[in-house]
């Protein structure tokens, strides 16, 4: 992990690719995460963050078709489980609903295939995890917001939502790869 020792990086930029100067979530780069409070997982057994220490992990929020940012990240969630997992790095989706429809695990089941999440996905009823990482005390202009945590639990990267520009994804990609302890590409 010597890399990733000196690296905080908040990814400020919106899908159009404009700059966030308010750098949402920075104040949270260098914190431990909290534990989260969910218990419904799809794709594996329900974890916890003190069983995932060690691993490098991206924590992202995500909800339904409604939003085009979520479909966009999509891929870029796929790539990077299916290019660095057996390297170590764990990426979780978690669902906050927002749909008009009921919150049901057949719903969930089909937007984790309709995505082609083969990760582990977590159902975040009311928002509890979310509120409590990203929203509490703060105004915030997104909620499909993403963490990256090293190793030893802490935020060492924080993308305040939308999806996930060609700049940005290469800019999380670098930093997956730093705490992975990983060359550059």
């Amino acid at each position: 992990m010597g890399q990733a020792m000196g690296l905080a990086l908040v990814v400020g930029s919106i899908a159009d690719g404009s700059s966030n100067q308010s750098h949402e979530g920075a104040e949270l780069i260098g914190t431990k995460a909290q534990q989260w409070d969910v218990i419904e997982w799809l794709n594996s057994k329900p974890l916890s963050l003190e069983e995932l220490q060690g691993r490098t992990v991206l924590v992202r929020w995500w909800t339904g078709p409604e939003c085009q940012y979520c479909a966009l990240s999509a891929p870029h969630l796929n790539t990077w489980y299916e290019r660095y997992h057996t390297n170590g790095l764990i990426v979780l989706g978690f669902y906050h609903h927002k749909s008009p429809e009921p919150l049901t695990q057949e719903h969930v089941e089909r937007l984790v295939e309709r995505y082609g999440f083969r990760f582990p996905v977590a159902v975040d009823p009311g928002w509890r995890t979310l509120r409590r990482w990203w929203l509490e005390g703060h105004e915030r202009s997104w909620t499909s917001v993403s963490f990256l945590i090293d190793q030893e639990g802490i935020i060492r990267s924080v993308h305040p939502g939308g999806s996930y520009a060609t700049a940005e994804a290469e800019e999380v990609e670098s930093m997956i790869r730093a705490l992975l302890d990983m060359p550059s590409r």
